[in-house]
């Protein structure tokens, strides 16, 4: 059995493409979902890969679904902090809860998730941690204060997080997906599509939640030992930094 690899979001879009590409690539992967019961079964038939409901929003139920999974499969050696939600308004309309919810589940989640494992990983000497941030958590976006000031927290506690696990061979590396053609955003009007969205993009169209599976395949791996507090763009020269 190879390590255990954690996905949160797992079942879905960006994050059921992480999760199949890593159990392609040798792990023990578990995925963690939030609320589709009917998906997340669907995806194991499918895939056969594991699913674990609770909230990442949820610190207390963290604490137990990871230990659900480490029970049943061993302990977690890479975690993929990919689940976010979007709760998009323009800021004078934006009500306290609609803050609330995507801070605490795209930003505290990260901690709620992350502080379980890491001791774990440095009596361990190995682990490797992923976030999924946003390119809109590199530029911003109008219309998602909430969401942007989350995705850029991601990254500041990316680079913080890798300087204090280096020493202990755990890496910590964050990746910005732009427009990544899943479910959702392939549900957008064909005309806002070809008209507004991809002709910002300067590769001429949108992602595949495989190619960022393929990213995070990297980084979980021996060969990306000596890459840590980096953010990956993946958004097809969208935004270059």
């Amino acid at each position: 059995m190879g390590k255990v690899a954690l996905v949160t979001g797992g079942t879905r879009g960006i994050g059921a493409a992480i999760s199949t590409a890593l159990k392609k690539a040798g792990y023990s992967v578990a995925a963690n979902y939030a609320g589709n019961d009917d998906a997340a079964a669907k995806f194991t038939d499918e895939t056969g890969i594991p699913t674990y409901k609770w909230s990442v929003a949820d610190y207390d139920a963290c604490i137990d679904g990871i230990g659900s999974v480490e029970a049943e499969l061993g302990p977690v050696e890479i975690l993929v902090n990919n689940a976010g939600i979007t709760r998009d308004a323009m800021f004078h309309k934006m009500k306290p809860e609609q803050w609330r919810d995507v801070i605490d589940t795209n930003l505290s989640g990260m901690f709620n998730m992350t502080h379980p494992v890491w001791s774990g990983m440095r009596d361990r000497k190995f682990g490797r941690i992923i976030n999924i941030s946003s390119i809109n958590g590199q530029k911003g976006q109008m219309g998602q204060a909430n969401y942007s000031a989350a995705k850029a927290g991601d990254l500041g506690f990316t680079k913080a997080l890798a300087q204090e696990g280096a020493f202990k061979g755990i890496t910590v590396n964050a990746i910005c997906p732009g427009y990544i053609g899943t479910e959702m955003v392939r549900a957008i009007d064909d005309d806002i599509l070809n008209s507004k969205i991809i002709p910002q993009i300067p590769v001429g169209r949108l992602g595949e939640p495989d190619e960022i599976a393929r990213i995070v395949v990297f980084l979980a791996s021996d060969d990306a030992g000596f890459i840590t507090g980096s953010t990956i763009s993946a958004n097809g020269g969208q935004y270059v930094i």
